[in-house]
């Protein structure tokens, strides 16, 4: 990493450090008040043991100091414990708020861009690499403040005791930044390269954990233990590089403080053999300046090791916000649908005319090129309209362009040109009203830990138990359900386990038609499922799309005679349009796909004309 990124990643770092609100600013006056006890705890031992020891006076004579320094000592106490609940609270906001912005944006870029990266990467990215800025907010900006004014408070206080001790302190004192800032100069480097490691690792085994049933039925799983295991290694390597730098670089302050702690007891004790004289401003060196500056010395000296441990957490959180400051600086230039804050909803409805899409939804494509989140063109340019209460399939081969042109629908990837709903831009709408004239449903269900209630409520939390009924009977999954002992409240786990794949995919429907929304864009809805399951869902499908609009993605061209429109797809350009007769009828890609289904059928009857 170069010095300039560094140095960019720092700057975005305490960019945010207003998100820990005055917790952080209370942290740094509990240190302070925390260096001013530690001064006054020296003076008064240095007192009571000059008084005791030169002075020969009577321990009665020192009580106060005594119970002044009980108190002081459980002062401290209170200061280092109420500073690192403080530092807590400062952290814990931070991250809540950097977690929090990492969520929206991964809902405002959808899940056309999750899908480019594994979701063991988005896991470390928003559980790990969110969790290690924690300690520089915490630890390490509050520590850089008190570095810089403990040791000189302690200076101020000592030159004028002793210049030769406050002379020694001085010149010391930049040794121990110095080596650390040598020794930490590729700490950020080695963490992020380990978040690299890590993302790489939990990416790759999250991925063959899902497909585990499809790599043992190729027996494909000696070749993936070599490869997590290469991964493991990598992890590992990279691990140990970073903790050794964390012990190489406490191994440098610890040494460099003793040493200079050292410095000062030679130079205390060659004065009270009477070989040196100097420092004290011609007077001689007292019992009680030596005690009070030794007292002091590790003290000035914490600060910056303390400092010195935490730079580690410095170096840690620039290797976690290389990522963060990608996902959360990312920029679409294309056109895309508006997000808007709540407070600005109602506002962008009536100015953008998005009262007008509250009915019956028509689709009016003008020029539409839609593009990947770098910038490569995905599909079109092509047009077509679309009249509300038509229903219009899109074919093709696989690749063509048919998911593209419903994400771009759904606001999910960038495009240019114009998408007109009703009479409305679709790049003027605010995303959470459009979305909420659509129903989505997909040739994978995804249903979430919970019941079957809260899967189907999931679109509207105030359904009543007989409206859910009502939305599984429709959605031809409700006999299922009543076998349950549970019933709706039979749990369902991750990944769906619990139902198979078309009881996973009717309840979805059931979800999906609580919605009541105009405009329906179904992907292969009926793809993984068997010839009953898929005409249940088909019947109720057509059930619910009676004077609404739709678009569906399908396979099965044999069920496209009643289709309003058919777009043909190829390579991301549309390559035929029109009605189901119309198009069988000419030479071109719907012909030869049509040709290629219904020749395993052909050949069947000739074969029983033959028999």
């Amino acid at each position: 990493m170069d010095k300039s990124q560094e140095k960019s990643l720092l700057l975005w770092l305490k960019s945010h450090k207003k998100a820990c609100g005055h917790y952080l600013s209370l942290s740094v006056l509990l240190g302070m008040l925390t260096g001013g006890a530690l001064v006054v705890q020296a003076w008064l031992l240095a007192t009571s043991l000059h008084g005791l020891i030169i002075l020969h006076l009577p321990r009665s004579a020192f009580t106060a100091e005594f119970i002044a320094l009980i108190g002081i000592i459980m002062f401290r106490a209170l200061l280092a414990y109420g500073r690192e609940r403080i530092s807590f609270m400062a952290g814990q906001r931070l991250r809540e708020q950097i977690r929090e912005a990492v969520l929206t944006k991964l809902g405002e870029l959808g899940p056309a861009f999750i899908k480019g990266k594994p979701a063991g990467s988005w896991a470390s990215i928003v559980l790990e690499q969110v969790e290690d800025l924690h300690d520089f907010y915490a630890k390490y900006l509050p520590q850089m403040m008190l570095a810089g004014f403990i040791p000189l408070i302690i200076l101020v206080i000592v030159f004028p005791i002793n210049w030769a001790a406050g002379l020694m302190l001085a010149l010391t004192a930049p040794l121990i930044p110095m080596f650390m800032i040598l020794v930490g100069m590729g700490a950020a480097d080695a963490n992020r390269k380990n978040f690299t490691a890590l993302s790489r690792l939990s990416g790759h085994f999250m991925d063959r954990l899902k497909g585990l049933s499809t790599i043992k039925l190729f027996y494909r799983g000696a070749a993936e233990e070599k490869a997590i295991e290469k991964a493991s290694n990598e992890f590992r390597e990279r691990t140990m590089s970073v903790l050794k730098m964390a012990f190489l670089s406490s191994a440098v302050l610890e040494f460099f403080a003793a040493v200079s702690i050292a410095v000062l007891a030679v130079y205390f004790g060659f004065s009270y053999l009477g070989h040196l004289d100097f420092g004290s401003y011609g007077t001689p060196v007292t019992l009680f300046t030596g005690f009070f500056v030794l007292i002091l010395a590790p003290e000035f000296f914490q600060p910056l090791r303390d400092l010195g441990t935490h730079y580690h957490a410095k170096a840690q959180a620039i290797g976690a916000a290389e990522a963060l400051q990608e996902l959360l600086s990312f920029e679409v230039e294309s056109q895309s649908i508006k997000s808007l804050p709540e407070a600005d909803i109602a506002p962008a409805l009536v100015n953008s005319g998005c009262e007008k899409v509250s009915g019956p939804v028509g689709v009016k494509i003008k020029n539409l090129v839609v593009t990947s989140f770098e910038g490569h063109q995905l599909l079109g340019p092509l047009s077509f309209e679309l009249n509300a209460g038509e229903h219009m399939a899109i074919v093709g081969p696989s690749g063509a362009g048919k998911t593209t042109l419903l994400n771009a629908l759904l606001g999910f990837l960038p495009y240019t040109g114009e998408i007109w709903i009703n009479d409305v831009l679709l790049s003027e709408m605010d995303v959470a009203h459009w979305r909420k004239q659509l129903t989505w449903l997909g040739q994978d269900p995804q249903l979430f830990h919970g019941t079957v209630r809260d899967n189907v409520a999931m679109a509207n939390p105030n359904l009543t138990d007989e409206a859910i009924v009502r939305l599984l009977t429709q959605a031809k999954v409700m006999d299922f359900v009543e076998q349950l002992a549970l019933g709706i409240d039979h749990p369902i786990g991750e990944q769906s386990s619990g139902v198979s794949v078309g009881q996973a995919q009717r309840i979805a429907l059931a979800r999906a038609l609580a919605q009541q929304a105009h405009l329906y864009l179904l992907d292969e809805p009926t793809a993984s499922l068997d010839s009953q399951s898929e005409q249940a869902v088909l019947l109720s499908l057509s059930a619910a799309m009676q004077d609404k609009t739709s678009i569906m993605i399908t396979h099965r061209l044999d069920q496209l005679q009643h289709k309003d429109q058919i777009l043909v797809l190829d390579k991301g350009k549309l390559v035929q349009q029109g009605l189901f007769d119309v198009i069988a009828a000419k030479e071109g890609l719907f012909s030869d796909m049509l040709n290629e289904v219904m020749q395993p059928f052909t050949l069947s009857s000739e074969q029983e004309g033959k028999v």
